[in-house]
């Protein structure tokens, strides 16, 4: 769904000095929306900045009519977001994406994001742990980037965390562990989201070991719905590109260059 909708802001909260949960509430926005699809919000009424800021939908909450979404501020239309307050409407287009995670099939997952990467996977565990195995890898930088530790050890079987520091969880890179529990079984598909060198990481070690990867792609957009092409990777099937807004955000992890 493309058209755009006025909603409201029904809570905030923030994480971490630079980064904030919001939750919106829309009927219809939350009975569509699928693990891995995101939004196209408008910062305000104004024409600077003029672009929509796409964000990862964070949890989907059917029962409620909520979605959540976490955002960090980066520069000036999500420092203007950041602003916003309980009560206020935002213009938001979505649930977009045609890609969106698919394991409804898979009943031994694999889980692994880094950074602000984790925040899409969210509600890909959430709803894959009613019928599956969760084991679920997160990476920060050090313990003051840790975010949503309590939230994923509720919807996973085991969860590691790490840190490159050693400052909190386990000493290193996710994807080590993520290797290392490997040896002794193999999940039926691992997902993740993250920084560029660690999915290429997860591409090079599913490749190997001969085990299926979906990945959530972060391209810079600028209309979310396939129009502007901002966002195209390479397709690795063909002599042609994909559009991580229109055919993504989540693609077979060997179908794509990055």
């Amino acid at each position: 769904m493309s058209f755009s909708r006025s909603v409201e802001i029904v809570a905030k909260e923030q994480l971490k000095s630079n980064i904030f949960k919001f939750a919106i509430k829309s009927e219809e926005m939350a009975k569509e929306a699928l693990p891995g699809q995101f939004l196209e919000i408008r910062v305000n009424d104004n024409l600077e900045p003029f672009l929509r800021r796409p964000i990862s939908i964070h949890k989907i909450e059917k029962q409620k009519n909520e979605l959540e979404f976490i955002f960090q501020v980066r520069g000036k239309g999500t420092e203007i977001l950041a602003q916003k307050q309980v009560g206020d409407k935002i213009s938001v287009m979505g649930p977009l994406g045609k890609g969106s995670f698919q394991f409804e099939n898979h009943k031994d997952i694999a889980i692994i994001g880094g950074g602000i990467g984790i925040f899409p996977l969210y509600e890909l565990a959430r709803q894959a742990s009613k019928n599956a195995n969760i084991t679920t890898y997160l990476g920060f930088r050090s313990k003051d980037f840790v975010l949503l530790e309590d939230e994923f050890s509720k919807v996973s079987n085991q969860l590691v965390l790490t840190t490159d520091d050693g400052s909190y969880g386990q000493n290193g890179f996710a994807i080590d562990y993520l290797k290392e529990d490997c040896k002794k079984k193999k999940p039926d598909c691992i997902y993740a989201c993250g920084p560029l060198p660690m999915l290429k990481a997860v591409r090079d070690f599913a490749a190997q070991n001969n085990i299926h990867a979906q990945v959530s792609l972060e391209e810079r957009m600028g209309c979310g719905i396939g129009i502007c092409l901002g966002c195209a990777v390479k397709d690795r099937n063909s002599e042609g590109y994909k559009h991580v807004c229109k055919d993504g955000p989540v693609f077979d992890i060997a179908d794509v260059e990055f």
